[in-house]
């Protein structure tokens, strides 16, 4: 694996990784979590790009911290599932593979209709309001085209229902799940078109959970055939991309 600067140029459409530092204020009582955020932050963007090396004295120049914090935050993201940290050769951003893929959206897809069956009977006015809004702002995100703010109040559309299981289990298993296949989400470019599918899918189980007479297999069924169709398509468009790989090498 090569290492390479952190530093991008100006003309990237991505900020800089010192542009995403700088709007930080840094405490150190939590130095560790912030740095490794950011830099989870800059994996999901597509700044830090799969394979590449997180070399410690550039960090640490960069964020002008000592080795003991930058070594926390990356453990933190090893054990997220983001880095690889492999002995005398250091951190490198972990590549996506289509096994990960494979291992992460059919557990996904059954526990979180599993959640969506389970938090119906919980879910009140207030949440059927915080969804509503979450709705709009995806609304307005199909239709400026901008794929980053359509899937940040992506996940608060499906936070919402999966907090309102009350189980904690359920919910830390899926956040899990939900980071990493939010960054898959980010490591390839959405149509417009495909996110009009997404927004359609949205709007149905919106309406299902504020229906006073849903039958919940219906709903479950819906949230678990949407999750499963995101699946397909990402694992047609790994298929694409290798096949694009193997033309250029050949």
């Amino acid at each position: 694996m090569k290492s390479k600067s952190l530093l991008f140029s100006k003309n990237s459409n991505h900020f800089l990784l010192s542009d995403k530092i700088e709007q930080q204020n840094f405490k150190s009582d939590v130095l560790g979590i912030q740095v490794s955020n950011i830099l989870k932050d800059a994996i999901f963007e597509n700044i830090l790009k799969g394979g590449e090396q997180l070399v410690e004295a550039d960090l640490q120049r960069q964020f002008g911290i000592s080795r003991s914090p930058l070594r926390e935050a990356l453990r933190n993201l090893e054990k997220e599932g983001f880095v690889v940290i492999i002995p005398r050769k250091g951190a490198f951003v972990k590549r996506i593979e289509r096994e990960d893929i494979q291992n992460n959206y059919p557990v996904r897809a059954i526990l979180e209709a599993f959640a969506a069956e389970s938090a119906y009977k919980n879910m009140g006015e207030d949440d059927f309001d915080e969804m509503e809004l979450a709705l709009l702002n995806m609304k307005r995100a199909v239709r400026l085209g901008d794929t980053k703010s359509y899937w940040k109040h992506h996940v608060v559309f499906h936070d919402i229902f999966i907090n309102a299981t009350g189980n904690d289990i359920l919910i830390n298993i899926l956040r899990n799940l939900r980071m990493h296949s939010l960054w898959y989400k980010f490591s390839y470019q959405n149509t417009k078109k495909e996110l009009q599918k997404s927004f359609n899918d949205h709007q149905k189980i919106f309406h299902l959970f504020k229906e006073k007479d849903t039958d919940t297999l219906e709903l479950k069924e819906l949230v678990q055939s949407h999750i499963e169709a995101a699946f397909i398509k990402f694992l047609s468009y790994l298929e694409a991309h290798e096949k694009g790989s193997e033309t250029e090498g050949g």
